[in-house]
């Protein structure tokens, strides 16, 4: 007869087993995705994963076997789609020690990938996939103003399109340019353009981008940046104008205008970066017969906003771009899929701390999307690697976004040669390798 003492414990027992899952074991480590004879597993990567939108996805894994051989079984591989759904996509066979490999060309949405083989399915790898997004004004480096009666418009479009989906327009707003801040807003349409009319109500340095936020299609997905500066509307009757505007880190600028009815009379050049607080005078010239005046070069190393005070009167407030200079090399221009690329160089002036991007050209063949953020580091220098699994032809350019103190800049392009690389030569993507801007305020 058992003890009454037992009765609680086997009745704990009995219920445990009950809920234990089909093929588990005593220890309650499962097995995963087992085949039916439970012989057989499979795993999967997929990289990279976070692409922009029309970009080529490998996936890649192995089979395994206890009792038999792994060599020529067809695999399945599946998809979910934001977008498409769900459902087989491609087939293949494994090579002689059990591995394979898909490329899956132009993913458009979010997506998350599974395989089967003989009887076993994997686990699921999800891909984010960020909209291809342009935004386009006026040309980059015209000089806009501040107020009502000074209005830009700016356009674009939304690839896929994603109608109603928000647009929000952002300006950079932080020293190591890794801070977006909302400045207006707007929507998809059911064509897959936008359009926002903004007023500019701060001076300064203006790298604007848009960033899309989708139904779920898509991660949120910024544009290119364009790059403007930003001045006061000017007084006619002082004016105030810079040549050439904006100008490289190094290069030399003059300040000149016109002061209205101040012939022969002292003018004051003063002058601010974004790190300091108010206007500190720099220089004095003597206006001519006419009220003109010139100042002598200045040699600016960040961005500066000018100002001219005289006769009582001041003038509007001009800002002097200061643009980055980029020095960039890549380490190989010819690399088996599944290798990486260091691409290093350096900033002037210091920018150390400072985000630094390496850009991929869109599959469209036209502009750039972010495919990994770096920091530029002590010294100004930098050493980007990524590692890249899609064969073909690929272009890559660094760039260094803009911000208060002085403006961006981007390497020329590098065409890098990609071969095709075997099942087996393929390792799992590096924490990292793949990383997006910061979304900023939205």
């Amino acid at each position: 007869m058992r003890s009454p003492k037992l009765l609680p414990s086997l009745a704990a027992a009995a219920m445990l087993l009950a809920l234990t899952p089909a093929g588990a074991s005593a220890t309650g480590r499962a097995h995963k995705h087992p085949s039916p004879n439970g012989r057989c597993n499979v795993n999967i990567n997929a990289a990279p994963h976070q692409i922009s939108s029309g970009d080529s996805v490998v996936v890649f894994g192995r089979l395994h076997c206890n009792r038999r051989g792994v060599a020529m079984q067809t695999v399945t591989l599946l998809e979910r789609s934001a977008a498409a759904g769900f459902g087989p996509i491609q087939t293949t066979t494994t090579d002689v020690r059990g591995f394979y490999e898909f490329t899956v060309a132009s993913v458009q949405n979010n997506s998350s990938f599974f395989v089967r083989s003989d009887g076993a399915a994997s686990g699921r790898r999800s891909v984010n996939a960020a909209a291809v997004v342009t935004l386009e004004g006026p040309p980059e480096g015209t000089q806009l103003f501040t107020g009502p009666a000074h209005e830009v418009t700016f356009t674009g479009t939304v690839s896929p399109a994603d109608a109603g989906a928000r647009v929000i327009l952002q300006r950079q707003n932080a020293v190591t340019g890794n801070e977006w801040r909302r400045i207006d807003l707007g929507f998809v349409s059911s064509t897959g353009t936008y359009s926002i009319t903004h007023k500019f109500i701060v001076p300064g340095d203006a790298n604007l981008r848009v960033l899309v936020r989708s139904h779920r299609r898509n991660v949120p997905s910024p544009s290119n940046v364009l790059t403007y500066e930003i001045s006061q509307a000017e007084n006619p009757g002082f004016t105030i104008e810079a040549s050439p505007d904006p100008i490289a880190d190094a290069q030399s600028v003059t300040i000149s205008g016109t002061v209205a009815t101040a012939a022969k009379t002292l003018v004051t050049l003063q002058a601010h970066t974004a790190r300091q607080h108010g206007f500190a005078s720099v220089v004095e010239v003597m206006t001519d017969a006419s009220g003109n005046y010139t100042f002598p070069a200045q040699f600016p190393i960040n961005s500066t906003f000018y100002r001219v005070k005289g006769a009582g009167k001041t003038s509007a407030v001009l800002y002097e771009g200061v643009k980055d200079v980029l020095m960039a090399e890549v380490s190989q221009t010819t690399i088996q899929a599944g290798q990486k690329l260091t691409f290093s160089g350096t900033v002037a002036p210091d920018h150390s701390g400072h985000v630094i991007y390496l850009e991929r050209e869109n599959a469209s063949g036209t502009g750039f999307h972010v495919v990994k953020v770096a920091t530029v580091l002590p010294g100004s220098t930098y050493a980007i690697t990524h590692t890249v699994y899609d064969a073909g032809t690929k272009v890559f350019r660094v760039k260094i976004p803009g911000g208060p103190e002085n403006e961006g800049a981007a390497s020329a392009p590098f065409t890098i040669t990609v071969t095709p690389a075997p099942a087996a030569a393929f390792t799992p993507e590096p924490a990292g390798n793949s990383s997006g801007p910061s979304e900023g305020q939205t």
